[in-house]
């Protein structure tokens, strides 16, 4: 935690030397993309992307998880993707899956989540992977369908449906390789991912 403290101490004089760009930042934002991914400390979406401040708005949660829309139910996840739609008109949505996922790996080999109830009834509403169906060691498939099932789920925001059908919204499907570090992305035409 030092680290991380330190760090904050001098964040101020290191902004100071980027004026311009910080008090650009503090007139508005105008990110270009919604980046939904995983809450895992090893994705860091602006390493990823090269995305400087502002570029990108990004939601984070378990299992990269994006719930339906619910219209009588408020959630944080279905407030962010609204506002990102219609406030910050973002041109683009990704949805990241990753490899070596805890979240996708605990339903594919049907874990037991007792000790952990709120992660478990989260993976059991957010996800359609069956339990015990993959292979526990190769994580790359059943990531790239809940990533695609994910971008499915986003379709049911009235927002993004709209946006989508009139061509104004991308939404991409993304695979983050956490030991290479390559990012596959969904290619419609041979339902396969493939290299960026």
């Amino acid at each position: 935690m030092q680290a991380f403290i330190d760090h904050a101490r001098t964040f101020r004089r290191r902004a100071a030397q980027d004026s311009d760009a910080f008090g650009r930042l503090a007139a508005g934002q105008n990110p270009q993309a919604l980046f939904i991914t995983c809450s895992d400390s090893r994705i860091i979406p602006s390493a990823v992307t090269g995305a400087q401040p502002g570029d990108l708005f990004e939601m984070r949660t378990a299992g990269n998880i994006v719930p339906p829309y619910r219209p009588h139910v408020p959630s944080a996840e279905a407030a962010t993707i609204e506002y990102a739609v219609e406030v910050l008109g973002i041109a683009d949505i990704v949805v990241c899956g990753h490899s070596h996922c805890g979240a996708v790996g605990a339903v594919v080999r049907g874990d037991d989540l007792t000790g952990v109830p709120a992660v478990r009834d989260w993976l059991a509403d957010g996800t359609a992977l069956t339990p015990g169906r993959e292979a526990s060691h190769d994580l790359a498939r059943p990531v790239q369908r809940h990533v695609l099932d994910q971008v499915q789920k986003l379709r049911t925001h009235p927002s993004v449906a709209r946006r989508a059908d009139e061509g104004q919204l991308g939404l991409h499907a993304w695979f983050y390789e956490v030991h290479t570090g390559a990012v596959l992305t969904h290619r419609p035409g041979t339902d396969a991912f493939l290299p960026l």
